[in-house]
């Protein structure tokens, strides 16, 4: 046994456990698996523990889709706590079940906390808040009787074709590293009470998938993998204690994610210094026969994910069960499974899960209800990014007169993304109307239930969008948050999200004519089943503004009024037209409840909008993949010199550019004598910001640097660190920024980890494209 497993009761455990036993720790089981004939009226099932003992007679070692157990958080625990004493019964030793749950963006489940999704929190550049709403989030999990939060999403999202980028925190390895630490400190907060731990996802190069596709290959080098997409793991694994990590769908040079040694193994664990247990995605081990063809039968399915270092199938059974024969040919030596039966029982040890250790293992503060309203505001305040602004905003309340329109003035459910209370109820409605026959062409005794991400469901719209203000009663949709500050905004219900409707513009002209402003709020709608066109499994080849929304902005700019447009999304569009037809533009990126009044208040002044992109804004979806971060020769900056670029561009330079975000007030950094100096193996910054304008604001100070020479191209630009300031108006703060030269380092043409001698710029900004001083500074190379 290697040196990583240290833990006696443990090592004793494992002893104690035969093959088969050893196997059922490394697999998962439906709850749905023991529902049986309800046992009173208020039961919409019964749950049939009995049953364990026949289907799962040598233990269970993990408990999927729990979120099913009951609608309400007493349901859920009571569902949880008897299935899991059901399973001590039958499990050798009372070995209990590991009890999964997501929670990228809230509790998934009618009765969690639910937050704006991560590419807002992401947009907040603001760590701690980051942090306290996952613990909000964990407190849930553990209330609940949940063991795992299956979140942060830790990839980069370059490609905004991709339907998953709302999951993820952006474009960049720095600020994705720093927000996913913070996420598993939250989670893992020690004194809050029984472990819950965080499990980072997806490893690695899942949102790099090729033309944007979900589940495709990733065209990626080890270099690139390992010093970019492995980042943050890196940083969660050294800096927070992640102790969970869960594979990607992907395929890398041929290899699939959930069978590749390289990546689960020498990367994760003996580069990156990972020591717990990895999982797989739901159905990852399937797909090597069913998607991938890399392996033959379940147990060559099962042989090759366990040998690459992957510890436990979910969310069933299929494969795994069939390690015993793999074992007793010689495919798989028992030594592995052992190995990784010790990861989980480790994992199980820290959780309280192991013989003798079920005392309070449960006794814990009941989730905060005030923190989380608090948190949720806060984020999605925070979280708006104000594109563009001529000067039409703030909105004075009376001064102008006003004129709302738009198919995402008056809908709730837009607001929210997949992982969120909301697409879990839709899920349920979906299947529901897929198995009763609702839905035109499709016949649901051969419907697939693995299809139901690509089904399109005319009509259930109205269903979707009743049932998510049942689930968020308090929530305003933006019209009605408009006219609690001002009873005068009227409202045109012009435009859809549905292709195929033109946009009548004498009605637009009739509809808009009467007033001086007009503000446009358009999107698109996020999540796992329905009419979407951006979610997990639901990618577009050209991320645009769906139906007539763009038809509809230019109708109301042909009047000559002024317009505000709201922009409801989780990802970067290309909306160049959108921009040039608006006098002002805010992003609000899936803010959830709290979008309605947010939006309001950020438009009438009562927040100033301090947000910044984490992601890049295309001019052109031609541009696609375009991020800050490329390296020398490549992508849209050049900084020592020019290079080829698109011949039917005027301009390069991407629309909105990472980092960016305006406000009402006016900002400047200043350099603080020379600005930035190194010492030892720490680069400091120290800087003054100035408010230049008339109203308090926030901003965030942004460094970057670039490494002027090295003997492997590097990145034109890296994010090194970040500071959210709050400033009065006229007035100024001196702040210190500090960042680790680690954090430029790379893997040299040696193999080694580290950085060469020579200069390094370093960039005081306010966003990647507007930095306001710059300073080259020497540096020693290191290695480790």
């Amino acid at each position: 046994m290697p040196d990583t497993i240290d833990s006696a009761t443990v090592l004793s455990l494992l002893s104690r456990l035969n093959l088969d036993q050893k196997i059922a720790q490394l697999t998962g089981m439906f709850v749905t698996d023991l529902f049986g004939p309800p046992t009173s009226p208020d039961e919409p099932f019964g749950l049939a523990t009995e049953r364990l003992a026949g289907i799962r007679p040598h233990g269970v070692g993990h408990l999927s889709m729990a979120w099913f157990l009951g609608n309400t958080a007493d349901s859920l625990r009571a569902g949880i706590a008897r299935i899991q004493d059901g399973v001590r019964e039958v499990t050798p030793f009372g070995i209990g079940a590991l009890v999964h749950n997501e929670g990228i963006n809230g509790f998934l489940h009618d009765s969690g906390s639910q937050f704006p999704t991560s590419w807002a929190q992401a947009a907040t550049w603001d760590t701690g808040l980051v942090s306290r709403a996952s613990a909000v989030t964990a407190a849930h999990m553990r209330d609940a009787g949940v063991h795992l939060l299956f979140a942060p999403v830790m990839d980069l999202a370059r490609d905004p074709r991709w339907g998953r980028v709302h999951e993820t925190y952006g474009e960049d390895p720095e600020l994705v590293a720093q927000i996913s630490v913070a996420f598993v400190r939250g989670v893992q907060a020690p004194g809050a009470g029984p472990a819950v731990l965080a499990g980072g996802k997806h490893f690695v190069g899942y949102g790099a998938s090729e033309g944007g596709l979900n589940q495709a290959v990733s065209q990626l080098g080890r270099r690139v993998l390992a010093d970019e997409y492995a980042e943050p793991f890196r940083r969660a694994i050294r800096d927070a204690g992640l102790e969970i990590v869960m594979n990607s769908y992907n395929e890398i040079d041929g290899v699939p994610s959930a069978a590749d040694p390289w990546l689960l193994t020498e990367l994760l664990r003996n580069h990156l210094g990972f020591r717990g247990a990895v999982v797989s995605d739901y159905d990852s081990v399937n797909m090597l026969r069913t998607i991938y063809h890399t392996a033959q039968s379940e147990q060559d399915a099962a042989a090759q994910a366990v040998r690459a270092g992957l510890d436990v199938e979910l969310p069933g059974d299929t494969n795994f069960s069939h390690l015993r024969a793999a074992v007793e040919n010689g495919t798989v030596g028992e030594d592995i499974i052992d190995l990784a039966v010790a990861r989980v029982l480790r994992i199980k040890e820290i959780v309280g899960l192991l013989p003798d250790m079920r005392g309070a293992t449960r006794t814990a503060a009941r989730p905060d209800a005030a923190e989380a309203a608090e948190v949720r505001r806060s984020i999605a305040e925070r979280g708006m990014v104000l594109l563009k602004n001529d000067g039409v905003l703030p909105l004075g309340e009376g001064r102008k007169r006003v004129v709302v329109t738009g198919p995402a003035a008056d809908e709730l459910r837009i607001h929210f993304g997949a992982y969120t209370s909301v697409s879990n109820m839709e899920m349920q409605v979906g299947q529901m109307a897929l198995r009763n026959g609702e839905i035109p062409g499709i016949d649901p005794s051969t419907f697939n239930f693995t299809d139901i991400f690509q089904a399109r469901m005319p009509g259930i719209e109205g269903r979707f969008e009743a049932k998510t203000r049942e689930l968020h009663g308090g929530a305003r949709v933006v019209i009605d948050a408009l006219r609690d500050i001002d009873a005068t905004v009227a409202f045109a219900p012009l435009g859809s999200f549905e292709s195929g409707e033109e946009i009548d513009r004498d009605l637009v002209g009739s509809s808009v004519a009467d007033f001086d402003i007009v503000v446009v709020v358009v999107g698109e709608r996020t999540g796992w089943v329905g009419n979407n066109t951006a979610g997990e499994g639901q990618s577009t080849a050209d991320p645009m503004l769906p139906g007539n929304q763009n038809d509809l902005i230019d109708a109301v700019a042909s009047t000559g009024k002024q317009v505000v447009t709201v922009l409801v999304s989780g990802r970067p569009l290309a909306v160049r037209d959108l921009a040039e037809a608006s006098s002002a533009v805010l992003l609000a990126p899936l803010l959830g409840e709290e979008a309605g009044v947010a939006i309001a208040d950020a438009l009438y002044g009562r927040v100033n909008p301090s947000g910044k992109l984490p992601s890049t804004f295309p001019r052109t979806v031609g541009q696609i993949p375009i991020y800050h971060g490329h390296h020398f020769g490549s992508g849209y900056d050049h900084p020592t010199g020019t290079r080829h670029g698109y011949g039917d561009l005027d301009v390069q330079d991407p629309l909105y550019p990472f980092g960016h975000g305006l406000s009402y007030s006016s900002f400047k950094i200043e350099p603080l004598g020379p600005g930035v100096a190194v010492d030892g193996d720490v680069l400091v910054v120290r800087c003054r910001v100035i408010n230049t304008g008339d109203l308090n604001g926030e901003t965030v100070v942004q460094v970057y640097a670039r490494d002027e020479a090295a003997s492997i191209v590097r990145p034109v630009r890296q994010l090194l660190e970040f500071a959210r300031v709050s400033i009065p108006a006229g007035g100024r703060e001196d702040i210190t920024l500090t960042a680790p030269i680690e954090r430029l380092h790379y893997t040299m043409a040696d193999g080694r980890r580290g950085i060469e001698a020579g200069d390094i710029t370093v960039m005081a900004a306010l966003s990647s494209a507007d930095v306001h001083f710059s300073t080259t500074v020497a540096i020693d190379g290191s290695a480790v």
